[in-house]
């Protein structure tokens, strides 16, 4: 029987990307029926990622999340070979019946005590995750707001969105699979669109933003998901579930959710530091308020870094300190201040980068290209070697692969914060938002960027 994380280690590596220079992606429109009954079951059991058609089988990887998190997923790993090959005859009902026995046995899973994941600590509340942070008094805190703050926020959407536009045609393939197609990558694929399942969310917090501001709370945000969202990936789908069910945050974060320490609070942080300009403890405070929506433990902390990150971008111009000191806000007994730091460790090794990366990548095979460990590691790899240069940095996420635009977006918002976009990156995004929300069809970016900077500006 294999493991979880064998099954989708072996797809991840027989997968070649499409070549998106000749085809086009297949994201959601505005107004989509959301899939439910045998279609989810058909989607769960063989998916294709919109933007690059890279497979993935959720109901595995929900045993494979599991098993990260520290719990003995045997039982439900002895159906999932069945359940491809029942989906792959297309034989529904024995598929309905599997399906079932796979969440049962997930939801029973017992925790495997002599996992890893133990060993460490994971504080929850904010006032334990506070209190589990480096000394963060040094770090100088600008209480007043500056002009520039206006256009740093702006290139951080323009950063944000064009190294999500970048990153859309290959994400979910294996960085190897990326250089036979398209050798080493230093511009768009093809022409950029801004449409993803990433932004959406970080829109929904800026609206609950707006109507509390600072006081805003975990609910709200969520209410503002209930409202606009019509369906998410991940985390994100079970949140959604749960919330629709009347469990609300930090249960719809945490509540039967395998994918609550995936990428998906990760991928959001960044509003929430470009609401709090050079305020790194506010960006974490509202990172963790909209984290644990869909989160819980190591998946908060990965917006909680991505918040901070984005926080200190608009007064630092070092991007190795930055991350040091960003660091700082991680809880230092967790799990994930563990794999960024041994990932640091390899990355400021001298070396040629793809050997580097290879090491990192082997020691993290267990967890999903989803999954938030791996994908941070994508974006200090990149960050780190990338050096402040915006094309070369993108350049070093192709050749990482995982969750490309949604690391694209952290590493372009940081780096378009603290440098500027350059113009090859900026002009053939325009000032086009598309989303998949019913009103937010098409979105000026530059407006985006005014209400972002005036919200700050007001709860300063």
């Amino acid at each position: 029987m294999k493991k979880a994380w064998q099954i989708d280690r072996e797809l991840r590596e027989n997968a070649i990307p499409i070549d998106r220079r000749v085809q086009s992606s297949n994201w959601y429109e505005a107004g989509f029926e959301a899939p439910y009954g045998d279609g989810l079951i058909d989607l769960f059991w063989g998916s294709k990622v919109p933007g690059s058609s890279a497979p993935e089988i959720p109901y595995v990887t929900m045993a494979q999340a599991m098993g990260n998190k520290g719990y003995d997923v045997s039982n439900a790993e002895q159906f999932l070979e069945e359940g491809m090959r029942l989906h792959a005859q297309g034989k529904k009902d024995e598929l309905r019946i599997l399906t079932a026995q796979v969440l049962h046995a997930l939801k029973n899973a017992p925790l495997d005590t002599q996992d890893g994941y133990h060993a460490f600590q994971h504080p929850e509340t904010w006032e334990e995750v506070q209190k589990a942070m480096d000394d963060t008094n040094s770090v100088a805190m600008n209480k007043d707001w500056k002009k520039q703050y206006d256009d740093q926020i702006y290139q951080g959407w323009i950063g944000q969105l064009a190294g999500g536009s970048f990153g859309t045609c290959i994400e979910g393939y294996t960085g190897k699979h990326i250089a036979e197609v398209y050798g080493k990558i230093d511009n768009y694929i093809s022409q950029p669109e801004t449409k993803n399942d990433d932004v959406v969310y970080e829109l929904t917090f800026l609206d609950a933003y707006e109507k509390q501001g600072k006081k805003v709370t975990s609910e709200a945000i969520a209410m503002e998901w209930v409202k606009q969202v019509p369906f998410g990936w991940s985390a994100e789908w079970v949140a959604l579930r749960n919330l629709n069910m009347g469990i609300f945050p930090p249960e719809s974060g945490a509540w039967f959710n395998p994918f609550s320490e995936w990428i998906g609070a990760q991928m959001r942080g960044m509003v929430c530091g470009m609401v709090a300009p050079a305020q790194p403890m506010e960006a974490a405070r509202l990172a963790h308020l909209d984290g644990i929506v869909s989160h819980s433990k190591n998946g908060v902390y990965g917006e909680i870094f991505a918040a901070v990150l984005t926080a200190l971008a608009f007064e630092m111009d070092d991007i190795h300190a930055l991350i040091d000191t960003g660091m700082k806000f991680i809880p230092q007994k967790s799990q994930y201040y563990a794999i960024v730091s041994n990932a640091l460790d390899k990355i400021k090794q001298a070396g040629e980068p793809a050997q580097i990366w290879n090491g990192i990548e082997e020691e993290l095979k267990r967890y999903n290209w989803i999954h938030a460990y791996p994908n941070i590691a994508a974006v200090l790899f990149a960050l780190w070697i990338g050096n402040g240069d915006f094309t070369e940095s993108l350049s070093l996420l192709a050749v990482a692969g995982m969750d490309v635009d949604c690391n694209g977006g952290l590493v372009g918002n940081i780096l378009g914060i603290m440098k500027g976009v350059p113009a090859r990156w900026s002009e053939p995004i325009g000032d086009l938002l598309e989303t998949y929300i019913l009103g937010k069809e098409k979105l000026s970016i530059r407006a985006l960027a005014d209400k972002t900077a005036r919200l700050a500006q007001q709860t300063r």
